[in-house]
């Protein structure tokens, strides 16, 4: 049985789970998830049209193994195994998406503000960086002078767990 090695174009299943449980993201969808309100994945009402409802694109990825087109640790997972095994790789905060960063929650002047927004608590805001570079925001706090924003990655300071599944190798 031929198993995977570097520069082997493979295709997986994985599903990305915190540390409560909380799947965050996934290709595998469950039988009767998002033809439900309680299917457990994070969909609204509105089904899966939503890229953050954590149902993933309800299909296999394919990857070429060493092309860092995934987490190194998951491609690094994957070399040695034979299509149809199974793994779990854990994924510490720092090696994810980072470590929470007090310093990436500012304020900025509500007249910095362009256009008619009407800022609230959760939108998500796109503003230019010193470098001009697009930086996404969430508000975290709303006043009569300013906002508080915060420019960490939702689950910045999060060790993750993927559960992945060589499929096959193409």
């Amino acid at each position: 049985m031929a198993i995977a090695k570097q520069g082997d174009k493979v295709r997986i299943n994985y599903t990305g789970t915190l540390e409560d449980g909380t799947i965050f993201d996934t290709t595998v969808k469950e039988a009767g998830c998002c033809d439900d309100d309680d299917c457990g994945c994070g969909c609204d009402d509105d089904g899966c049209g939503d890229d953050d409802c954590g149902c993933g694109d309800h299909g296999p990825l394919e990857l070429t193994i060493g092309n860092e087109d995934f987490f190194p640790q998951i491609e690094e997972a994957l070399v040695g195994m034979a299509p149809g095994e199974k793994k779990k790789v854990l994924i510490p905060a720092e090696d994810a998406f980072g470590e929470y960063d007090e310093d990436e929650v500012f304020a900025i002047s509500r007249e910095q503000l362009t256009g008619d927004i009407v800022p609230e608590v959760g939108m998500e805001l796109e503003l230019t960086g010193d470098d001009d570079e697009p930086v996404d925001v969430v508000v975290v706090e709303v006043n009569d002078t300013a906002i508080v924003v915060d420019a960490n990655h939702p689950l910045a300071g999060e060790d993750i767990t993927y559960e992945i599944e060589l499929l096959e190798i193409l």
